[in-house]
Parts: structure tokens; C-alpha cells; sequence
């Protein structure tokens, strides 16, 4: 079966499932018909380029929403990873830090970048946080909510004139395992930062060596005046 009409693969997968109901369910007749389901594309993810990734976070006035994108670029996280992190979950002295029941309820380690760890640091320090705290709370003491860190993406990406109706949160930490294989990192790698199940999940990003613990952080080597 093929489509005259050029139809996606998912409009093909319904119109069979709509026949399939209309024969067994209506018609009461098992039919057996040598048709293939069509296979569904997976959506190309946005990916920014360091030069964009420099410009976006340049745009960011509040220091505390910058180390929050600052983050998630340098370290892969997801949104809610970041708004769910608290103080127990990093350890500073030695540049990593945990992701607790993440994605599918497991745990993972993350890297944390110099220059994101000693903005922690200094934000541990100053708002006098606990093991049990969160990392990032508001000045009225709550918990920074998804939508709001989608807004400030948005708003920043439309000020550095870039394609902000397609750009997220998530397109930074798409942006960090591009930057990763770029930089020569492995497949296994960027699986293990990413909390992927398995290597095709990560194979769209491709290359190889290393150990988890010796890479790099790209945000390292930007420079876009956010200190």
C-alpha cells in the first residue's frame, strides 16, 4: 500500500487502524490484508550552534536565570531535572552531580561545568541553602516552575534574533550532545549523559572514546561575557 495523495506516515497508520476497527469491530469478519504500517519519521530537533548558544545566554539579564540555561546546555539536563535539583544532589568537590529519579525513575550522573560550578557555589553560599533545599527558588522562596524557564528561553531567544518559535529549553541540551560529538566525544558517551535507554536513542547526535567523567563541559569554551 502507498499513498497517491502523499500522505505522512502517521495519517497512514490511522487511515489502517480505522479500516482494521471498521472490518473486525462492524463487520465482524477477521481479515488478513499484507499491509505494513508506515514507518513515522522522527522530528529533525532544532539544534543551536555555540555561536547561538553564546548570543542566547548573552541575552539573559538575571543571573539567576542564566545559570539555569547555563546549566541545562552544559550538562544535558531536562527542564524538570534542573527546577527538582537540590543541594544534597551536587557534589562540588569533584565536578559532578547526581539527576535523582529521572526519566523512567532512575538516577544519573551529570558533569557540572567551572564556570556553572562556581556560580553554585556562590549561590549555595549567599541564599544560606541546606542539603534539603532546592538549588533554584524564587525571591519568594518557591520552586521555579517548567513553564516559567520555557518563558525565559523564549524571551531570550527572540532578543538575540534567532528563531525562537523553535527554540526550548530542551533545544539546549539537544545543542549540548551535538557540541559533545563535535568535540570528539563517543555515542556511549553522550547515552549515559543523556539518561538514554539505549545507543539509537543517542546515535543521531555520532562518534567515538572517552570516559564519562573526563568530558568536557562545551559551555567551557564559550565565552560570552556571563560571569
Amino acid at each position: 500500500m502507498h499513498s497517491d495523495k502523499g500522505n505522512a506516515g502517521n495519517t497512514m497508520n490511522v487511515n489502517l487502524m480505522a479500516l482494521k476497527f471498521y472490518f473486525e469491530q462492524v463487520l465482524g469478519r477477521k481479515m488478513w490484508i499484507d499491509i505494513k504500517y508506515s514507518k513515522v519519521p522522527e522530528r529533525i530537533q532544532r539544534v543551536l550552534t555555540k555561536e547561538e548558544v553564546r548570543k542566547l545566554l548573552g541575552e539573559i539579564k538575571n543571573e539567576k536565570h542564566r545559570l539555569m540555561m547555563e546549566l541545562i546546555y552544559s550538562a544535558g539536563l531536562r527542564v524538570s531535572e534542573v527546577v527538582n535539583l537540590k543541594v544534597k544532589d551536587l557534589v562540588l568537590d569533584k565536578d559532578y552531580g547526581f539527576v535523582r529519579n529521572g526519566k523512567g525513575g532512575k538516577d544519573r550522573l551529570f558533569i557540572l561545568a567551572f564556570v556553572v560550578k562556581e556560580k553554585i557555589k556562590n549561590l549555595i553560599f549567599v541564599g544560606k541553602l541546606n542539603s534539603e533545599d532546592y538549588v533554584f527558588v524564587s525571591n519568594r522562596k518557591n520552586k521555579y516552575s517548567i513553564r516559567s524557564l520555557q518563558q525565559i528561553i523564549k524571551k531570550s531567544a527572540k532578543s538575540a534574533e534567532l528563531d525562537w518559535r523553535n527554540i526550548h529549553c530542551h533545544t539546549l541540551r539537544h545543542s549540548f550532545a551535538t557540541h559533545l560529538i563535535e568535540q570528539g566525544d563517543s555515542v556511549g558517551d553522550v547515552q549515559v549523559m543523556l539518561g538514554h535507554k539505549s545507543p539509537e536513542t543517542s546515535i543521531g547526535y555520532v562518534h567515538s572514546s572517552g570516559q564519562m567523567i573526563k568530558i568536557k563541559s562545551p559551555l567551557d569554551s564559550l565565552c560570552y561575557g556571563g560571569n
